[in-house]
């Protein structure tokens, strides 16, 4: 009997976590089919892609609104996808907003659905436990909160460690890239990475605010050099497009899909919020990080946050380790923030050492490699066989410990 798996992807970040997620499914078992909704990188890993969904990623009701068209038209593409009664299992990767309603087909067509990179309904949202509940048959939990957070609501879960642990331990660094910042930095450059986001509206929102703070750093650190990762090209040609004529004197570089060598070159960055910031703990980078929304989404968030933070190695220890400020408004306190924060970072070598630790710390703790491969473990193993042995998930936890 051939199985049939069925992904529903919408962010760039989740793209690479499913990219890694079906290359070691489909080693463990070749003859798998995996199709669905999804991106580039899951499709080099081997997907048959029905609908590129990372160029639609939103956050927020305001920017949801215009798309719910679309993205009914989607729902109802991968429900005549379900209607076929070939698929055996749906694979959900983050991107709530879309894939409850796949999650809702599915069920309707007796599919079981697991959700890999689950929501964070432990820090924001947690009326949604109930729905979560009712479409998801498992959660594969990528932090350790995550796993308990579930299990105490009654949700089957399985604590797998994060794939951006993975994915630091495999990429391979360019190395001509990696020989030319380190020349950079033998010569005394300060090395800044700037990350303003991987979706096109964070990119927007806050290049023009680090832009700012860069121009003021440039003359407090005259060392200092700016190297700025671009998710992708349109991305980099739109920040480049932001310069003014005096800002062409400003030491600062473009790079597209280098943020690894970046992060690891580099002395210190500013950041979006987001999962990579999992990527400058693993690196030891130490970060600033800044969140611009809109006033509407800044007015909900506040009364339906648990935590007080939104960077995910600051919720890891037991203090935050990254500066982080959400900014709504006037742009005159983020831009201070940045240039604060940075040059804190730059002026005090205690205080910069002392970070350094604290994230040493934070890996030795959480940063183990292998999520993909016991997620995988996981899904071959339930979807070949009706009843998952019990001893399978004690495995799993185990090596994830």
């Amino acid at each position: 009997m051939s199985r049939n798996l069925f992904f529903s992807v919408g962010e760039p970040s989740g793209d690479q976590h499913a990219a890694r997620l079906i290359a070691q499914i489909r080693r463990m078992d070749p003859t798998i089919r995996i199709r669905g909704f999804g991106g580039p990188r899951m499709r080099s890993a081997g997907c048959s892609i029905d609908r590129d969904m990372t160029q639609h990623a939103v956050v927020g009701l305001l920017e949801v609104v215009p798309k719910l068209r679309q993205f009914s038209k989607w729902v109802a593409e991968a429900e005549s996808i379900f209607k076929q009664g070939q698929t055996t299992a749906v694979v959900l990767v983050d991107f709530p907003g879309f894939n409850w309603n796949i999650a809702k087909q599915a069920k309707r067509h007796g599919i079981p659905v697991y959700y890999y990179c689950p929501p964070q309904l432990w820090a924001w949202g947690g009326w949604r436990v109930r729905k979560m509940r009712r479409l998801v048959d498992h959660v594969l939990a990528v932090l350790p909160m995550e796993q308990e957070y579930f299990s105490r609501h009654g949700i089957s879960s399985t604590y797998v460690g994060h794939p951006f642990f993975d994915a630091v331990e495999e990429t391979q660094l360019d190395a001509r890239v990696m020989d030319r910042l380190g020349t950079m930095s033998r010569q005394g450059d300060q090395l800044i990475a700037v990350l303003p986001g991987s979706r096109d509206h964070e990119v927007h929102r806050s290049w023009p605010l680090m832009l700012q703070a860069i121009r003021r750093l440039h003359s407090l650190h005259s060392k200092a050099r700016f190297l700025v990762a671009c998710y992708r090209d349109s991305q980099c040609l739109w920040c480049s497009s932001q310069l003014s004529g005096e800002d062409q004197s400003l030491p600062i570089e473009f790079f597209v899909d280098r943020t690894s060598e970046i992060v690891e070159a580099s002395h210190s960055a500013m950041m979006v919020s987001g999962s990579v910031s999992l990527e400058l703990m693993a690196r030891l980078t130490p970060a600033v990080v800044i969140y611009r929304v809109g006033r509407l989404l800044h007015f909900v968030g506040k009364r339906l946050m648990h935590l007080d933070s939104i960077t995910l190695p600051n919720l890891m220890g037991d203090r935050r380790v990254f500066p982080e400020l959400v900014s709504t408004g006037a742009t005159h306190e983020s831009v201070e923030f940045l240039v604060e924060s940075i040059d804190a970072l730059l002026r005090d070598e205690f205080y910069y050492r002392q970070t350094v630790t604290s994230l040493a710390q934070l890996n030795a703790r959480y940063a183990k490699p292998g999520a993909s491969l016991r997620a995988a473990k996981w899904i071959c193993r339930t979807i070949g066989a009706e009843k998952q042995p019990r001893s399978f998930d004690l495995e799993v936890r185990a090596e994830a410990a």
